[in-house]
């Protein structure tokens, strides 16, 4: 039996005992908790801080979004799974946060915040390529729920099929933790360590079809999508 088939969904999680710990989420930590790959770079810069990493601060300060202005903290899950219908394996989020901010009527309200890390990897495939001759009825299944989770049915195959298909399960997942965690906010976080933006165009044709324009280093948003506000 695989590592992969031998670990599930599970509720219960232990504190991190330093950065090292997160590479024992991974399912082969010898190939992906390796220097210069995401996985360590989020590992380290985040359980450093303990808290939302200064570029990350600064970032969340100059949208000028009011919800942002001071949030806070509340938990962090590395590599944590959210169940989708179709196939086998869960989405894993490199980091979920669960945070708290401030709305404009003065009232605190949860985010869940889905963060994906990069240094050299791109976002994967995209739609088109993993919707191939070949691609089984679980994974059309899990595209359809995921496009519908994001009301993006609506587009044509030729709209969705350049996008990147962890952009979209990603985004699914915020939307979902939003939900569990009855969040009226929910964030996708990119968290980029490559000094060329690598990726950045595939993150600006993301955003595209729910009529917002990509900018780095700042929050985009909100769409609603059933009462959430996605950021």
């Amino acid at each position: 039996m695989s590592d992969s088939k031998k670990r599930k969904v599970t509720s219960f999680y232990r504190p991190s005992e330093g950065p090292e710990n997160w590479g024992e989420l991974l399912i082969n930590k010898k190939e992906q908790f390796k220097t210069g790959y995401s996985a360590k770079a989020l590992a380290y810069c985040w359980e450093d801080q303990n808290d939302f990493p200064p570029d990350v601060k600064l970032g969340f300060l100059e949208s000028k979004i009011e919800l942002f202005e001071n949030v806070e903290l509340l938990l962090g899950l590395p590599e944590y799974k959210v169940s989708l219908p179709g196939g086998s394996s869960a989405s894993q989020n490199d980091i979920f946060i669960l945070a708290k901010g401030m709305s404009k009527q003065k009232k605190e309200q949860l985010i869940a915040i889905a963060v994906e890390g990069k240094v050299n990897e791109d976002f994967g495939r995209t739609i088109g390529k993993r919707l191939g001759r070949e691609a089984s009825s679980g994974l059309r299944k899990r595209i359809g729920f995921l496009l519908e989770t994001l009301k993006l049915e609506r587009l044509s195959d030729t709209d969705i099929s350049g996008l990147r298909y962890q952009l979209l399960h990603r985004t699914a997942s915020a939307i979902l933790l939003a939900k569990k965690f009855t969040a009226p906010n929910a964030v996708v976080l990119v968290h980029s360590f490559n000094e060329r933006d690598k990726g950045f165009v595939d993150y600006e044709n993301f955003v595209s079809p729910f009529g917002l324009k990509g900018l780095k280093n700042r929050i985009i948003g909100p769409v609603t999508i059933n009462e959430i506000d996605l950021y």
